[in-house]
């Protein structure tokens, strides 16, 4: 459930508000990147949480991990470094963790929807898939979204990789963060983190001569529904920015 206005236990000095942000933004609580909705300080302290940080549940359950019991951290357990087995990235703030089986979850991984659905798109969230991940060419490794058609299949992981390659003025610029900024500095933001994602789309789009526009715009779709899912917002709409970059290859 979420409430337009909360009191945070990690940021006791102000509310935080629930608001839209078309640019990215870091989280202040899991310290991953995120899109769309959030929870942002009241008082302009540029303080940020995803909504499922803001409001995370005590204990969770996830069907890949029946026998697990997820208990939601402020910070990860113990002395040693921790990553995220659905995303295999760094562990760095709020975490779900295991204590029995010591797996770790972002929250906004934990909280990944087991099917990504609009109109045409439908991906379906597997731990492992046989069909071989469009950016990296691997079938194993992290958990994966795959369409019904099996044609397209991307690592949680490899959507990260992207992400961080493609937001590398994110992590150390606060000019890109929060709503400070104009339309074009949205547009600026969208540019510097679309283009890798438009090239591994068009790559996959050169490997079968008879691929047609419409495939390859189906294949944008579906990144952006991991994209948006992964970022802590399936509903975000940056598709258009995507398929249209995509487009005028």
């Amino acid at each position: 459930m979420k409430y337009s206005e909360i009191s945070h236990f990690s940021h006791p000095a102000h509310s935080i508000r629930l608001e839209h942000s078309e640019l990215p933004f870091k989280c202040d609580g899991c310290k991953e990147a995120g899109i769309g909705s959030r929870y942002r300080c009241t008082a302009s302290c540029d303080f940020d949480l995803h909504v499922h940080c803001a409001i995370p549940s005590p204990k969770i359950n996830h069907p890949f991990y029946t026998k697990c019991s997820f208990q939601f951290l402020t910070r990860p357990p113990g002395d040693i470094p921790r990553y995220c087995n659905a995303c295999e990235k760094d562990v760095a703030g709020f975490v779900y963790h295991c204590p029995a089986c010591g797996f770790d979850l972002h929250p906004c991984c934990a909280k990944l929807p087991m099917v990504l659905e609009d109109g045409e798109v439908k991906l379906h969230l597997y731990k492992k898939v046989s069909l071989s991940c469009q950016r990296c060419g691997r079938k194993g490794r992290s958990w994966s979204y795959r369409s019904t058609c099996k044609k397209y299949s991307l690592h949680v992981a490899c959507v990260r990789e992207m992400l961080v390659e493609s937001w590398s003025e994110l992590y150390g610029s606060s000019s890109h963060r929060g709503s400070k900024g104009t339309a074009s500095a949205s547009q600026r933001v969208l540019e510097t983190r679309i283009p890798s994602l438009k090239d591994t789309i068009q790559a996959s789009s050169r490997k079968g001569k008879g691929k047609i526009k419409k495939g390859w715009e189906m294949a944008g779709l579906a990144l952006q529904f991991v994209v948006s899912a992964v970022l802590g917002d399936p509903g975000a709409l940056i598709a258009s920015a995507i398929v249209s970059l995509v487009s005028r290859g």
